[in-house]
């Protein structure tokens, strides 16, 4: 079951300002990269960003001053996955976070849990085409991302565009609560943002594969997988 959304030229997702994806033919002298004009093979330049054009997984290397790559940063593709429904909560200020308290009604600490998705309710099938940029989305309180990391959750995954909010002054509590900075930095956990998972995937124990493109950067276009486990 796949619950990425693709870098497409045709999707309006975007975030953080992100204008849609370029994917263009490349026309060099009498070269033309696309076959519709006269080209021998489609041969395109494609231009986005990848924290704001789609499902992407990035490192500790997105809030570093010292350059990583998510292309180092997972050393095996398959966990033991927990998929969760969450309803954030709305706080006085308007802001809709999801909060430590309704979060650990849902997640109790099991041996073997590698990874946490979550889907944000309500699910609309908006999510695939929204423009965050400027709409101040959810985002997750920090202490629940201390919550994870304390319970030894190394992947999270989640279909908003950054687990912080989206204007916080740079404080990014939740990024550095689950990467451990300053102290204690994990340089093989990832977050995974702009996910989509429908509502025919019912929560609970999934196997996880994620997958990254290989982009020496701190964050690529990924494709998680979910596959159903027989308990039986």
């Amino acid at each position: 079951m796949d619950i990425s959304l693709p870098v497409s030229a045709q999707s309006e997702l975007s975030a953080y300002g992100c204008e849609p994806p370029m994917i263009e033919p490349l026309i060099a002298g009498k070269f033309k990269g696309e076959v519709k004009q006269g080209g021998s093979v489609n041969f395109k330049n494609i231009t986005f960003n990848p924290h704001g054009n789609g499902t992407h997984t990035e490192c500790v290397g997105h809030i570093t001053r010292e350059a990583q790559s998510v292309n180092l940063s997972l050393e095996r593709y398959f966990f033991f996955a927990l998929l969760l429904s969450v309803k954030p909560d709305t706080m006085a200020n308007g802001d809709d976070v999801i909060m430590p308290a309704a979060f650990k009604e849902l997640f109790i600490p099991g041996e073997g849990i590698e990874a946490v998705i979550v889907r944000t309710l309500p699910n609309h099938e908006s999510k695939k085409s929204h423009v965050y940029g400027g709409s101040n989305p959810p985002y997750v309180h920090h202490e629940v991302m201390n919550y994870l990391s304390a319970a030894g959750v190394n992947h999270f995954l989640i279909d908003l565009p950054s687990v912080d909010r989206e204007s916080d002054g740079g404080m990014l509590m939740a990024h550095k609560a689950f990467w451990g900075l300053p102290d204690r930095c994990n340089e093989h956990k990832t977050i995974t943002e702009l996910i989509y998972v429908p509502d025919d995937i019912k929560d609970g124990f999934y196997l996880l594969e994620l997958q990254t493109a290989p982009f020496e950067n701190d964050a690529a276009p990924s494709r998680p997988l979910l596959y159903s486990i027989d308990f039986s």
